[in-house]
């Protein structure tokens, strides 16, 4: 009889630390590229401010302090007027979130229904596009005169300001499905509203969240611009009277403050995406 040969296995908890010690060199990698991209602006920015500080700028511009202040004495004005500014910047939060929101949920509404149309719907789309080939500064007092000194002119403008690009980018999404995918939800005897639901839409989200960071930053301008005609709260009113004033740390304290609230509310607008669309593959590349 030939002698059985003892087959030499390893145990369980090996095996598994041996399992994990593969995965970690995955996960060391993600954390290497994701502090290769963090780092690199967050030191331009330091960079930048410890320039500004030293007065490079202002050297290299030829400008005087009264021109631009330095972060010291930005910093100083908004400690000062510190609740000025919170209750202004509530002001125009309120002015482009409101905004904003109405703005989008009608160009939403617009490339929903030209979708199920896409004919003369694509025609209609690129109408409201046109909206952006007109002025701000023209649209401004129109609003103001349309519907007053307060909140709604302002709103009014940002809608205005937002609509086309959620429009434009929803529509594209709505419409941009692969023939491979009708003709399963075909084979399934889907109809023109599930197809919508379970296809179209869910397809079109990542385009709907890009026309919403897109409209945080578009929101903001729109606001600030609104103030300067006829108001008198905001930060886009305070900018300008502060200029004329001649008072630039404050006005300045407006820009910061008013460049900070757009970055907040596009970094909520992503971590909204992140949870919507997990499976998108620019959700899976951040993992």
């Amino acid at each position: 009889m030939k002698e059985l040969t003892a087959v030499k296995t390893e145990p369980l908890s090996t095996s598994v630390a041996k399992s994990e010690g593969v995965k970690k060199p995955k996960r060391s990698a993600n954390k290497a590229s994701r502090s290769a991209t963090l780092w690199p602006p967050i030191g331009f920015g330091v960079l930048f401010i410890f320039i500004w500080q030293l007065k490079g700028f202002h050297k290299l511009f030829h400008l005087e302090l009264y021109q631009l202040p330095i972060p010291s004495a930005i910093a100083k004005a908004i400690q000062n007027n510190s609740d000025v500014l919170w209750s202004y910047s509530l002001y125009t939060g309120s002015e482009m979130i409101g905004g904003c929101m109405i703005g989008s949920a009608i160009g939403l509404l617009a490339a929903i229904a030209a979708s199920f149309i896409p004919r003369a719907g694509k025609g209609a789309i690129t109408l409201l596009a046109a909206l952006n080939a007109v002025p701000i500064v023209a649209l401004a007092p129109i609003m103001n005169n349309w519907f007053g000194d307060g909140v709604a002119s302002k709103i009014a403008l940002v809608s205005i300001m937002t609509m086309a690009t959620m429009a434009v980018s929803a529509f594209k999404g709505l419409r941009s499905v692969e023939p491979a995918y009708l003709e399963l939800m075909h084979s399934y005897a889907a109809g023109r509203l599930a197809i919508f639901a379970k296809l179209r839409f869910r397809l079109a989200l990542p385009h709907i969240f890009i026309a919403l960071k897109i409209n945080m930053a578009t929101g903001m301008i729109g606001a600030i611009v609104g103030e300067f005609f006829i108001s008198s709260r905001g930060l886009g009113f305070l900018l300008s009277d502060q200029i004329k004033l001649g008072n630039m740390p404050i006005a300045w304290s407006c820009i910061i403050i008013a460049a900070v609230l757009g970055i907040a509310l596009y970094y909520c607008i992503q971590l909204v995406e992140r949870i919507a669309i997990p499976w998108h593959v620019a959700q899976r590349a951040k993992k």
